[in-house]
């Protein structure tokens, strides 16, 4: 977990952000759930805890910026916007396999996507990125589910 957490500190350095105790703590929260994505309400919770002055525009700012410079991952589910540390800062497009059970996330590393068919069906338009996510029972979840049985 410290190389993971030592990656995301230097990101914050080589993008130009100080490197503050606020922003140490929540990098440390997130690399203590890097399998997993996080409801942005409980990483609130939390800092603001640590942090009680700490107000919520400052976290979620935060959180935008780490997006923009790779160092978290964004998922919408239930209309809950959640974020994930980043799995691999060497190769940034990548796709997931969430267990819909426990929320373990999984990279996946092959991208099954050919942006020319996509590119042939939107004339004139620019494609700047994309997501894959695929969704359903992890391999523990599926062999508890059929103990079960």
């Amino acid at each position: 977990m410290e190389t993971k957490t030592t990656q995301a500190l230097t990101i914050l350095q080589d993008n130009h952000y100080k490197v503050t105790k606020q922003r140490r703590s929540l990098i440390e929260f997130l690399a203590q759930h890097r399998d997993r994505y996080v409801e942005i309400t409980k990483i609130d919770a939390y800092l603001r805890q640590l942090f009680p002055g700490m107000s919520h525009n400052t976290i979620y700012r935060n959180l935008k910026e780490f997006e923009e410079i790779g160092i978290v991952e964004t998922h919408v589910e239930n209309d809950q916007m959640q974020v994930k540390y980043q799995c691999d800062y060497e190769n940034q497009h990548h796709h997931h396999f969430v267990c819909q059970n426990c929320g373990r996330v999984t990279e996946i590393q092959m991208c099954p996507i050919d942006m020319a068919f996509f590119e042939s069906q939107l004339p004139g338009a620019q494609i700047t990125g994309h997501r894959f996510e695929l969704v359903g029972l992890c391999a523990q979840c599926r062999a508890a589910q059929n103990s079960d049985k």
